[in-house]
């Protein structure tokens, strides 16, 4: 599994083709014979979950990820609980597409305690999982880069990831690896060894020096300093050989012709990650 990828392993996370709409990017992905994609929910909500779950299926897709969930952290009960009343519809939305996994961008702080904002975290996938587990869900904490911690995300590692995942013991409940957000890390090879088992994604891109921007700030696969291979290899060598979506978010790409951003993201997919 550690050789040459195989384009059977690709999948077209929406984001990338942010230009697309969801029947857009379902048929972009079957034109250019790509077998798995990820269905972003604002996406979704243009033609709504049972259209949705029809394209699909006549084109013959697979649903490698939903996104997203997440969003915990409030300042005030009531609002903590509407987050967690989203978050039962976006298990619901996933279990209906049979995704793989519904990804969790756990939120930021809704000041500057930020302890209370991963608690915050921690208490709201704790009462989510007994509905994922019914509904057939796995749930995959995304940790996202530190620069993103005061408005995405105040999960920021594979550690803490791990550690949470760890804490709650469920077997509904893994980690997602995004190589944008960990390749940094002088951890991340045993933090990757020690989510074995508990990996539910893998996402790829790549960093650019400078960066573009914070937000959109991924770039093409090769066009930056990841090492994509040895990444790709350490997931695989922890028990994950599932679909690896390319993630790019990026204003240039999706100012660009989707049909060249697919060919070219399918040559870098075979010859980076």
């Amino acid at each position: 599994m550690s050789g040459q990828l195989e384009l059977n392993r690709l999948s077209l996370n929406q984001i990338t083709t942010e230009q697309w709409n969801l029947e857009e990017a379902i048929e972009g992905c079957v034109r250019h014979e790509v077998p798995s994609i990820s269905v972003w929910r604002h996406k979704l909500q243009e033609f709504g979950l049972k259209e949705t779950k029809s394209m699909i299926q006549s084109a013959g897709l697979h649903v490698s990820s939903l996104c997203r969930g997440g969003m915990f952290p409030a300042l005030h009960q009531a609002e903590r609980k509407e987050r967690i009343e989203e978050n039962k519809r976006a298990i619901e939305e996933a279990a209906e597409l049979n995704a793989d996994v519904l990804v969790l961008v756990c939120g930021p702080a809704p000041d500057k305690d930020i302890a209370q904002g991963r608690n915050w975290v921690k208490e709201g996938i704790e009462e989510i999982l007994p509905y994922a587990e019914e509904h057939g869900v796995k749930l995959g904490i995304e940790p996202l880069h530190p620069m993103y911690a005061a408005d995405r995300s105040v999960i920021t590692s594979m550690e803490e990831a791990n550690s949470l995942i760890e804490t709650l013991q469920h077997p509904a409940l893994g980690v997602v690896a995004d190589v944008f957000h960990i390749w940094w890390d002088p951890l991340v090879y045993q933090q990757i060894e020690r989510a074995s088992g508990k990996i539910l994604g893998f996402h790829v891109s790549d960093w650019s020096v400078p960066l573009p921007d914070v937000f959109k700030a991924r770039t093409m696969m090769g066009d930056g300093v990841i090492e994509l291979k040895k990444l790709r290899q350490a997931v695989e060598q922890a028990g994950y050989h599932g679909p690896i979506e390319v993630e790019i978010i990026n204003q240039a790409i999706w100012d660009s012709n989707p049909d060249e951003v697919m060919q070219t993201l399918k040559e870098r997919f075979i010859q980076y990650c």
